[in-house]
């Protein structure tokens, strides 16, 4: 039961990490501060997190092939680019559109597995993401949204945020030889953090930000937006594959919508929570038929 279970899991308590992060944000911003700032709070000390664990562990760096570090390289680079995209077209889309323009991540994701893989969708991966992306529209509650002046960019860069999303699940679905977790969570956080320092605001590193208050936001956001999840996604998603991995991710909404009501005591309708059981259904499915079929094949070959 643990090795069918325990990789799956991994990865629902990694997404639902990210689900955690709006919510923290938007407390943030309610103390003063800009998104940009948390954000790149977040990956400021997502690197110290990850910079502790790696001294306290390891303290050499590993000796990587030259795919391996074009590997760790875009994982990290997708990473920190999610976070930027995603932040942008919250300038042009209301966030529950936002969410929903970022959940396209799970046919997106489906559809890289393929064709990397040169493989049609089966049946119950199609009936999956029926649940998923129905569920989706009823949970982000946009049926009574008048969309017809949403901005050209809103859906672009909502969609660019999906892809770059997509993206780095398929990217660290891959194992890399000779790299341990937290290496890579480590490699990881110094590509991110250098990214986000480009075109958000290291600012906030030498003007009094984070000694001001900003450091109690960038820590929570640290451990559940890049040391928690990239140390389980390592883990775990080279062992659940590439196909499954988006899927399982959704719980990622779920857990958004949850905690902005207990936290920030937003309106949950009935439909949203119908929406939130479909989403929950349409990511059992999978893992369900696939241990099913394992205990199928281990009953005939017994």
């Amino acid at each position: 039961m643990k090795a069918t279970w325990i990789y799956p899991l991994m990865i629902v308590i990694a997404s639902s990490s990210y689900g955690i992060l709006s919510t923290i944000v938007k407390v943030a911003m309610q103390h003063g501060y800009t998104s940009s700032e948390a954000i790149t709070s977040q990956y400021v000390f997502g690197f110290l997190l990850a910079l502790i664990l790696f001294i306290a562990t390891q303290r050499t760096l590993p000796k990587l092939t030259k795919s391996g570090v074009v590997l760790l390289i875009c994982a990290g680079f997708f990473t920190a680019l999610t976070g930027i995209v995603y932040g942008e077209s919250l300038n042009y889309l209301p966030a529950s559109l936002a969410v929903v323009m970022l959940f396209q991540f799970t046919w997106i994701g489906l559809l890289m597995d393929c064709v990397i893989k040169k493989r049609f969708l089966s049946r119950i991966e199609l009936i999956s993401l029926g649940f998923l992306l129905t569920g989706t529209i009823f949970a982000a509650g946009i049926i009574d949204v008048d969309l017809s002046q949403i901005p050209w960019q809103g859906w672009a860069l909502g969609l660019a945020s999906a892809f770059s999303f997509a993206t780095f699940l398929q990217i660290n679905a891959r194992p890399v030889e000779g790299v341990t977790m937290i290496g890579r969570t480590f490699i990881l956080s110094i590509v991110a953090l250098t990214i986000i320092s480009i075109f958000l605001s290291p600012e906030i590193m030498w003007n009094g930000q984070i000694t001001a208050g900003l450091w109690k936001f960038g820590l929570m956001l640290g451990f559940f937006g890049i040391i928690l999840p990239i140390l389980l996604f390592s883990i775990a998603a080279p062992k659940v594959g590439g196909g499954l991995v988006p899927i399982l991710s959704a719980m990622e909404l779920p857990v958004a919508i949850i905690v902005s009501v207990l936290v920030l005591k937003e309106t949950l309708t009935g439909i949203q929570v119908g929406g939130i059981v479909l989403v929950l259904i349409g990511m059992v499915l999978p893992s369900y038929f696939a241990a099913r079929k394992r205990r199928m094949i281990s009953t005939h070959t017994e």
